[in-house]
């Protein structure tokens, strides 16, 4: 069976992250969730606390991993044995931007394929930024993000 990782900044992790990790662990040997350092995003969240914070919320699921990358995926793929690159698409919006991402990673390393799922439809609207927002104006998160990574933004926050 084949290996994936599936990137992405995870700031926080959320319910919808979680429910694509979930159905790729049915269908790949083995996926790593790679935490990316990326602080062109100011994430609220330190690489760390988003490697900790999503390995807690993941660690039900036996052929998953949570590792933290800062170099070029395609590399960090290789070293995972991996071939498959994983990717969540919400909207239509979002496949011009991974259409692109796609394109160049096939350009740097052809023998990995990228392959899109789908969010659950009630996970569309949902992203980590929207999550941090809400958070900050003292709305309610519970239904965006598990238990831990409420307490996790709630103690960053104050």
């Amino acid at each position: 069976m084949v290996n994936a990782v599936y990137p992405g900044t995870f700031d926080p992790i959320t319910n919808g992250h979680i429910d694509l990790v979930e159905r790729a662990a049915k269908m790949f040997a083995h996926v790593t969730v790679a935490v990316a350092s990326n602080t062109s995003k100011q994430p609220l969240f330190s690489m760390d606390e988003r490697v900790d914070m999503a390995a807690n919320v993941l660690s039900n699921l036996h052929n998953v991993s949570v590792v933290g990358f800062d170099n070029l995926l395609v590399d960090f793929t290789k070293t995972h044995n991996a071939s498959v690159i994983l990717r969540g698409l919400r909207a239509v919006s979002d496949f011009e931007y991974e259409f692109q991402l796609a394109g160049m990673n096939r350009s740097l390393a052809p023998d990995i394929e990228t392959i899109f799922l789908t969010t659950a439809e009630q996970y569309a609207y949902l992203s980590s930024s929207l999550v941090k927002e809400v958070a900050r104006l003292g709305g309610n998160i519970t239904k965006f993000v598990p238990e831990q990574v409420i307490a996790e933004i709630d103690q960053k926050l104050g």
